[in-house]
């Protein structure tokens, strides 16, 4: 399922808190990342492609009108954290059905990015990626940003049994799967809502802020620890020096 479905809020941006030794990151042995609009631009307006893909779906699965597939859409988004989760509840829908039509996007708009890769190569630990779409979307965002291999693993809606972000037990599974200890892990996300179940086991949290007016719910809460606009910078200035 997407990361992303917008919900209007608007409450002011907090300042951007940049990475200190002095905060200690030399503890972090795994990086763990979302994806849309985390590891990419949300310039890229990639969930714009998403979001209608989401309306055609439902408007030809259930045979309903566009207004009121959107209204439908919305209204799942916020009922049950995912418009996936909502239709798989309220309509049998066949989950991976729906992840193979909405990820059907053109990518063009991300470009590839030497210097997230180089910026990854130069942090010390594993990484991992956690997302509410499907491991193919990774998988295909990675490739085209030229990043994947610095990744281990995806996390995806499939793995969390079709539990979104920010549900706890996803976070939850994702810890008991790759064997993660919250204590020594940073997670990164353009969501602030989807970093409070990573501060409550532990984790330290990156905001990785976006203009978005639906993304901002949360931004200056306690559970964020860090805020970036530029995630390469941030990353540049948390790496660690290789030994030798």
């Amino acid at each position: 399922m997407p990361s992303h479905e917008p919900e209007p809020s608007r409450p002011a941006l907090p300042p951007a808190r940049a990475p200190t030794r002095a905060g200690g990151f030399g503890h972090i042995e795994a990086w763990i990342f979302d994806l849309d609009n985390t590891l990419y631009p949300a310039s890229c307006n990639l969930f714009d492609q998403v979001d209608r893909r989401i309306g055609e779906f439902m408007v030809q699965f259930l045979q309903i009108e566009a207004d009121e597939a959107r209204r439908l859409q919305k209204q799942y988004f916020r009922d049950y954290g995912t418009t996936l989760r909502g239709l798989m509840t309220r309509h049998a829908v066949a989950p991976r059905r729906f992840l193979d039509y909405v990820h059907a996007i053109d990518l063009s708009p991300v470009p590839p990015s030497p210097a997230l890769d180089a910026a990854l190569g130069r942090l010390e630990g594993r990484k991992i990626i956690f997302t509410n779409g499907s491991e193919a979307h990774a998988e295909n965002v990675m490739a085209r940003l030229g990043v994947g291999r610095h990744f281990e693993g995806v996390f995806d809606i499939v793995a969390a049994a079709y539990l979104p972000k920010p549900e706890p037990a996803a976070y939850a599974s994702l810890v008991e799967r790759h064997r993660v200890d919250p204590r020594a892990a940073a997670m990164f996300e353009d969501l602030p809502r989807n970093l409070a179940p990573a501060a409550a086991l532990g984790m330290t949290t990156v905001l990785v802020r976006s203009d978005a007016d639906w993304a901002q719910a949360g931004a200056d809460g306690d559970h964020i620890h860090h805020v970036t606009d530029d995630l390469v910078a941030w990353l540049e200035a948390a790496a660690r020096p290789r030994p030798g």
